[in-house]
């Protein structure tokens, strides 16, 4: 019998639509992959807070990134087929879209940039790129006009039809197409700045609130959701304590580091006593962080394709991945 997914209430008669992993069960799976990033490129990739060793890409990136390029190539497949059933004379050529999705602190941004350094190194998807929702925020100076600054990260803050846009014209195959950069530093939107995409193999979209549902319409008319255009959806998950921990130990890291830069939109934060830097810190994580993870995130969770489930030290510890 398999397992039920930690963290959520298990069902009766075994009614789950994942299978569960331990750790090392799904290290297993690897089978023969080989190892193809060092141990100086995945200090690289990792964010700040997020530590990630070698041992964790082998026992569980490596797996992952197996089942994903078998999954491209069926996909490839499929649409190569579908053309041919259509008559197409033309074959474009259509990304296949990951969504990674999680809370502020679950370390989103280093499992993107690790599995997209080893989908990049399978010979069926030589070109993978990213690219994260945060570029999609509405500007601060629209949040602030709408009294939104305090609900940033929050689904309403997000330009979704520009995202929308963005996701139609990749699955259609166009060349080029742009993305807004936002700015961690500036806190915001960079004015003018964009980067292009033009036709990968695959493309990874993180962010926050990736997998959250539209609003169902009452006449049954379709309304697209950002998920609508993934072919596979990761959420990274922990338990609240662990997330709430990781956030102000990075909060109190950035203010000695990155909020000492002139430009930053943290500044002030970089100068006050360690005793108000944690009571920011504990403010914006009850304030804002934790009221978007219960409220919008985490429902989102039991959508996902595949579960990477952290204990402590961001090490995962159970995989649960989606019947199919």
């Amino acid at each position: 019998m398999d397992k039920p997914v930690a963290g959520l209430a298990p069902l009766e008669d075994n009614l789950s639509p994942y299978r569960v992993f331990t750790r090392e069960e799904w290290a297993r799976l690897r089978a023969d992959t080989p190892l193809t990033l060092t141990a100086e490129e995945v200090v690289r990739l990792q964010s700040l807070n997020d530590p990630i060793s070698l041992a964790e890409v082998a026992a569980i990136y490596l797996p992952l990134s197996r089942l994903l390029s078998l999954y491209v190539a069926a996909t490839q497949g499929l649409f190569r087929a579908t053309q041919r059933f259509l008559l197409a004379e033309e074959e474009a050529k259509v990304p296949y879209i990951i969504g990674i999705a999680g809370s502020v602190a679950a370390g989103k941004s280093t499992t993107a940039r690790v599995l997209q350094a080893l989908l990049a190194r399978w010979p069926n998807t030589p070109k993978v790129d990213l690219v994260t929702t945060d570029g999609f925020l509405l500007p601060n100076a629209e949040l602030t006009r709408l009294n939104l600054m305090e609900r940033k990260g929050f689904p309403e803050s997000y330009d979704t039809q520009a995202l929308l846009r963005f996701l139609a014209d990749i699955k259609a195959g166009k060349r080029n197409v742009s993305a807004p950069v936002y700015s961690h530093l500036i806190y915001d939107v960079v004015p003018g700045e964009r980067v292009i995409i033009d036709r990968p193999d695959i493309l990874i979209v993180e962010g926050l609130n990736v997998l959250q549902p539209a609003r169902l319409p009452r006449d049954g008319k379709a309304i697209p959701f950002v998920s609508d255009y993934f072919d596979f959806s990761i959420y990274v998950d922990a338990d609240e304590e662990l997330l709430h921990k990781w956030y102000v130990r990075r909060f109190m890291r950035l203010r000695e580091t990155a909020f000492r830069d002139p430009k930053s939109y943290f500044r002030k934060y970089a100068d006050v006593s360690e005793e108000e830097a944690l009571a920011t810190a504990e403010r914006l994580w009850t304030r804002i962080n934790l009221v978007n993870l219960r409220e919008n995130i985490v429902p989102t969770r039991q959508r996902s394709s595949l579960i990477l489930r952290k204990g402590e030290d961001h090490r995962i510890e159970e995989v649960a991945l989606r019947r199919l």
